[in-house]
């Protein structure tokens, strides 16, 4: 039994068909595997999609940066050339601050805002919130919209959902690893996800 009520969710991606996602600045693990988990659920709910970040990937996760996924603005799109979407998914932060220039470009549009995250601190995004601070990680959260969803990961989201997980959670060292974020992680081992 999931954590969350991911209906509100479910309701708002039915009932639209571009996608934008974006996270912080300095974007860690959990920041882009969310990303990608996302991405993944999304297209195959056969949506269009989109992410976008104030911040490249750094170099020691570029194993999570796959070739034209994830945009960098300023420098493979500006705020004039990313397309248009109908929601914007803001995962692993609810910060105007943490999204560095990506803000304003989300400030600007008129689309519905969606906040996936497992942090205590929060701004007013004027947004749907899906927060669990209970929750280890982001990625724990992606997995269980997805299960919620019937949506199964390839190999290859299977593992940056296991770094989001592992990172945040210290390599399953830190008080926040509880028995849900093994069964998760289990579960993407089961899927091609390779902790070495």
């Amino acid at each position: 039994m999931p954590a969350m009520d991911w209906t509100p969710l479910k309701a708002v991606i039915d009932a639209n068909e571009s996608f934008l996602i974006s996270s912080h600045v300095r974007p860690d693990a959990d920041a882009l595997g969310s990303e990608l988990g996302m991405r993944a659920i999304l297209l195959a709910l056969g949506k269009q999609v989109s992410i976008v970040n104030a911040s490249a990937p750094p170099a020691n996760l570029q194993f999570m940066n796959p070739p034209g996924m994830i945009l960098k603005l300023n420098e493979s799109v500006t705020k004039a050339t990313i397309p248009q979407h109908d929601v914007v998914i803001i995962v692993d932060t609810s910060a105007w601050q943490q999204l560095g220039a990506m803000a304003d470009v989300i400030q600007a549009s008129s689309a519905k805002r969606v906040v996936i995250d497992h942090h205590v601190s929060s701004d007013q995004l004027n947004a749907l919130e899906l927060k669990d601070v209970a929750a280890a990680a982001t990625g724990e959260l992606i997995c269980e919209a997805a299960e919620e969803f019937g949506v199964t990961f390839d190999a290859d989201a299977a593992n940056w959902l296991y770094a989001a997980i592992a990172t945040d959670t210290g390599w399953f060292r830190f008080p926040s690893t509880t028995a849900r974020t093994m069964r998760i992680v289990a579960g993407l081992m089961d899927l091609g996800a390779i902790p070495h």
